[in-house]
């Protein structure tokens, strides 16, 4: 099995607004579901904080940096987004370059 490593991720910081965790959690799930049937997409995380239990994070790991554009650039990225956003109370997205990577020797060896 050939695994290739993203070489871009977007990510992004969520506050849910209060009493409205269930539903960006429904919402979230289902933009992801559809961003990872775009081109390029691979990999996506929702995380929570554990220091900030009302904070989550989130990461999609994408080919390279034009399949992210392509992806928000789309015609149902803006409506797509919004309905996560509308039980959100601060959003603070971004875009990363992989600059270095590291792997365990096992982990590599199986791939």
């Amino acid at each position: 099995m050939n695994i290739e490593s993203p070489t871009a991720y977007t990510t992004a910081s969520w506050l849910p607004h209060p009493g409205h965790e269930d539903a960006f959690l429904d919402a979230w799930q289902q933009f992801a579901n559809w961003s990872c049937h775009m081109p390029g997409a691979q990999l996506a995380v929702l995380a929570r904080d554990l220091r900030d239990p009302n904070r989550f994070v989130s990461l999609i790991g994408w080919d390279d940096l034009e399949d992210i554009h392509a992806w928000k650039g789309s015609i149902d990225f803006k409506p797509r987004v919004a309905q996560v956003q509308e039980h959100i109370e601060q959003f603070a997205p971004t875009e990363l370059d992989v600059v270095a990577t590291a792997i365990r020797e096992h982990a590599r060896d199986a791939a």
